[in-house]
């Protein structure tokens, strides 16, 4: 579903992605774990067209992605790729003067053509999906941080993707609110979508996901079954991870 084949990407001449590999199979939950700073989110807004790469390739399906990808010089191939490929953001950004039927409708409607009506329709089903019924109405400054969170992700679920790339989407929530969200990604995996989940908790790699891939300098350099992974690191990187604060 997901194929990264070495990518790279600098920030002036330092490199950020430095010949990366990754692979996340059809209907597998992923973690992509490393040090803070090291790429991750980068990693993930490469994959959508958020920012572009200077070498390399990126496969969505049979959606390939480019070095040096430009949103007007490639439109369509960036619309084709985000009605496959859903996306939450670690801070949610989401409108605070629209309602949460706003925020999920926007998109939809002036990206995609879909009419009004349907979109809201859909909406409405997806707040059910998330467990935020009769919140359609309210604007996010009166939603919890987990609330704005499952709208995010309701959002994300509005155009039906196959994928679902979630950056850090527990970190600024209690111990209950992780649970509850555990749960939705659950949930997901198990109606068929791909997910590839950047996190620091480890516990939450340990609960969903069937692989994780360590980042270090720019490249993968340890991946597997997170039992393995996790409890018999063979690389520093995962052994710091593991051993740090």
């Amino acid at each position: 579903m997901i194929r990264v084949h070495r990518i790279r990407k600098f920030h002036r001449n330092t490199p950020i992605l430095d010949g990366l590999d990754l692979t996340v199979e059809r209907g597998v939950t992923a973690a992509l774990v490393g040090a803070s700073g090291g790429g991750k989110s980068t990693l993930l807004r490469c994959l959508v067209g958020l920012e572009p790469f200077e070498e390399g390739e990126v496969r969505l399906g049979d959606l390939v992605l480019p070095p040096r990808v430009e949103e007007g010089r490639d439109a369509t191939l960036l619309r084709a790729v985000r009605r496959r490929v859903g996306f939450v953001f670690q801070q949610y950004h989401l409108f605070p003067h629209l309602t949460t039927l706003e925020n999920l409708t926007l998109a939809p409607v002036r990206s995609h053509g879909i009419p009004r009506r349907q979109a809201e329709e859909r909406a409405r089903e997806q707040l059910a999906r998330v467990g935020l019924e009769g919140k359609e109405e309210a604007y996010p400054i009166r939603l919890s941080g987990g609330q704005q969170q499952r709208v995010a992700i309701a959002r994300a679920l509005m155009v039906d993707p196959e994928m679902l790339l979630l950056d850090e989407p527990t970190s600024a929530l209690d111990p209950a609110r992780v649970q509850e969200l555990a749960s939705l990604f659950e949930q997901l995996a198990a109606d068929g979508l791909t997910l590839l989940l950047v996190t620091h908790s480890l516990s939450l790699v340990r609960r969903l996901a069937r692989r994780v891939h360590v980042l270090d300098q720019g490249r993968i350099v340890e991946e597997g079954d997170p039992s393995e992974v996790l409890e018999r690191p063979s690389h520093a990187a995962t052994r710091a991870l593991l051993t740090g604060p």
